[in-house]
């Protein structure tokens, strides 16, 4: 059976983004996410996937194996406080500075990931959703073939006019994660959440 699928960015879309996040102590997840995760999961079937650029393990700021224990962290909060967790993480540890140009194609906007996690997990792109904070967050669900949601919790117009001017505008616009979930399930469900 193939699975209708969330793909969420990690940093500042999931949790707060100090800068090349290292450290599972310094995991915080923005308001929502749990909640949020656990309805998208529970109540409508969907499988959950991160797909992340990690470019700070090319840069050597940090090991795969510190970007896997805060991934790790992730779903131990997750489990713990929302009886929920996400299905599978997915990153690219490549840079155009510091890495080869086939070692860069699993950068987003490239959709390799995802396509990736698609063949690995069984996952149906058609009814699949990416939800991010960056312009190459929205780019790379258009390129995998997903409707999009773009977070902009900064309320950031040039974001919004740079996809636009580059003919990317995302499905939906939202200020926060829980918005994110329901433009989501109001979308599936072809009704409309919102009062």
């Amino acid at each position: 059976m193939l699975h209708h699928t969330v793909f969420f960015d990690r940093d500042n879309t999931l949790n707060y983004d100090p800068g090349y996040l290292s450290n599972p102590n310094l995991v915080e997840l923005f308001d929502g996410v749990g909640e949020g995760i656990y309805n998208l999961k529970k109540k409508y079937g969907f499988k959950i996937v991160v797909i992340s650029n990690q470019s700070g393990i090319a840069r050597g700021f940090f090991t795969k194996k510190e970007v896997d224990a805060v991934n790790n962290k992730i779903n131990l909060i997750l489990q713990k406080s929302f009886n929920t967790s996400i299905d599978a993480f997915y990153y690219c540890p490549s840079h155009p500075d510091f890495s080869t140009e086939e070692e860069n194609k699993c950068r987003k906007p490239s959709p390799l990931l995802v396509v990736k996690a698609a063949n690995q997990l069984n996952l149906n792109l058609k009814n699949s959703y990416f939800v991010g904070d960056k312009i190459s967050d929205v780019e790379c669900g258009i390129n995998a073939g997903v409707k999009t949601v773009l977070v902009n919790y900064k309320n950031d117009k040039e974001i919004i006019i740079s996809l636009k001017n580059r003919n990317k505008s995302p499905n939906f616009v939202v200020g926060n994660f829980s918005d994110a979930c329901n433009s989501i399930i109001a979308d599936f469900t072809g009704g409309n959440t919102f009062a």
